[in-house]
């Protein structure tokens, strides 16, 4: 089959958020501190003297299986101390490259949107810069859910409150951050957000999930005690806590709302536990308020560091997301795509993305990424798909049976005739992955995506064993079909993106 599968309509793939280009020696753009000098110290000899007092104070066993922490962000004369146990728990890690900080927006209004970097190369405090992945913030921003909003990032304590004190905990490692602001998301956003981000879980990734705890008194508008507040308190942030560590997104939700708990984090909690693996250990680190350290609890903040664990041994390449699809459910779904372009002609005006009545059973429903190819003798007749998870792969498949039929603009419009001769593909995608170079790709396993200066392709994982083509081969006719130079990824600015594929046919 001669399968040049093309980016074709750009909303369709989600492309159009983040063209993102990568200069390997152009000069330095800095997301710069906005809260030095105002939430801590701008001196960095006091200001490293502070925080390493923090960390030396710090009791934290060493544990390599940790690969995520819950902890603070206030001020860090109230809650330096809690977040320190955290941080420090997580310098233990022997194999920590990258670090992601899940944080939120306190004050800009981003309804189901999350905030990334897209511009800035370095992160700046007063005690030096740290080098943002942009590799990986590039595969995010792909995703519809991320974008670039700035204002997010100024007084934005929820994610920069962290990031001094990593700088001190990490120092003399060699790791980069992806620093990430959610908005206010609802129920199904946390589970595309938890999908699309699980992307980056791997051995080599530590997530620092930032939330203060129950903020308490007349301040804060939440007052369901008058006596006993330190015993109180303790109790009702406890049963938060038991929540979050049994990995309970939903019973965490549901006890937010049955107390009221004033849980600043609730959303970049509840997306971490909606990406925890299937086996993980988890446990409380510290507990502290800020009415303990200043003697008043009419008003209190708490505060805790949680630590998870995997168990067992992680695999070197886990790809997350994998689902199992019985020869059952591949049958309904290319049934549902034959079925939906045939109901399209039949009607002869504008298709319909209606489902024409294929009952989901659960391997159908996850969200997943997924192509719709169709050919006519081995000829590519048409190709559409999205790559990023974001909706069941039900109706991935529905819409773009309809998309490969009629909105594939390097062909025309199927028309009835051509149906019967049609032969219908279906490729379910795992999440992508950024990888660290075209090595890391492995023909006949990866599909792939590269971008360099504003330019991107993709192609599925068969494509290249249908052609016979090896790795150089492959990336030559990427390149091209991208609209660069056969060379191109060969330059050290291109990065790459890859994801597996269940593929099955008619």
């Amino acid at each position: 089959m001669n399968r040049s599968i093309g980016i074709g309509l750009s909303w369709l793939l989600a492309f159009s958020a983040c063209a993102r280009e990568e200069e390997a020696n152009m000069s330095k753009t800095y997301m710069e501190s906005t809260l030095a000098g105002a939430w801590y110290d701008a001196n960095p000899s006091r200001l490293k003297a502070e925080l390493e007092g923090y960390l030396r104070n710090a009791k934290a066993e060493a544990d390599p299986a940790l690969f995520a922490v819950v902890v603070p962000h206030a001020g860090y004369a109230y809650s330096g101390p809690c977040a320190a146990v955290g941080a420090k728990a997580l310098a233990a890690c022997p194999e920590l490259r990258r670090v992601v900080v899940l944080g939120f927006s306190h004050r800009v209004r981003m309804a189901n949107q999350i905030s990334l970097p897209a511009r800035e190369t370095h992160y700046r405090s007063p005690l030096g810069e740290t080098p943002l992945d942009a590799a990986a913030i590039a595969a995010l921003l792909k995703h519809p859910l991320f974008s670039d909003i700035p204002a997010s990032r100024r007084g934005e304590n929820s994610v920069e409150m962290q990031l001094p004190l990593l700088q001190v905990a990490l120092a003399g490692r060699d790791w980069k951050l992806v620093p990430v602001t959610l908005g206010q998301l609802d129920e199904e956003t946390r589970g595309q957000a938890a999908t699309a981000l699980a992307a980056l879980m791997d051995g080599h990734t530590a997530w620092v999930v930032s939330s203060d705890f129950t903020h308490y008194g007349p301040n804060f508008g939440y007052v369901p005690f008058r006596t006993n507040i330190a015993e109180n308190l303790r109790q009702l942030d406890g049963g938060a806590v038991e929540k979050i560590l049994a990995g309970d997104a939903a019973g965490f939700a549901a006890y937010c709302d049955r107390t009221g708990a004033t849980i600043c984090g609730q959303d970049s909690i509840g997306v971490l536990l909606r990406m925890l693996p299937k086996k993980f250990k988890a446990r409380e680190l510290a507990y502290d308020t800020s009415g303990r350290s200043t003697g008043d609890f009419g008003n209190s903040v708490s505060y805790a560091a949680l630590a998870f664990y995997r168990e067992g041994k992680i695999p070197e390449k886990e790809t997350p997301g994998k689902q199992e699809l019985t020869a059952a459910d591949k049958k309904a779904l290319l049934a549902l795509a034959r079925a939906t372009i045939e109901q399209a002609l039949q009607k002869k005006g504008a298709p319909s993305r209606t489902d024409p009545g294929v009952e989901p059973t659960p391997a159908m429903s996850p969200v997943m990424g997924g192509f719709v190819t169709l050919t006519i003798a081995g000829e590519l007749r048409g190709c559409i798909g999205e790559i990023f998870p974001r909706r069941p792969l039900v109706e991935v498949v529905r819409d773009h049976a309809l998309d490969a039929a009629f909105n594939d603009p390097r062909f025309p419009p199927l028309a009835a005739k051509e149906l019967p001769k049609v032969r219908i593909e279906i490729s379910a995608l795992t999440p992508p992955v950024s990888v660290a170079s075209y090595r890391d790709i492995e023909i006949g396993r990866h599909g792939m995506v590269i971008e360099l200066g504003g330019r991107s392709a993709v192609f599925l994982p068969q494509v290249a064993p249908e052609q016979g083509w090896d790795l150089p081969t492959t990336l030559t006719y990427l390149s091209q079909k991208a609209g660069l130079p056969g060379n191109a990824w060969q330059d050290p600015r291109a990065t790459f993106t890859v994801f597996e594929a269940i593929v099955f046919h008619e």
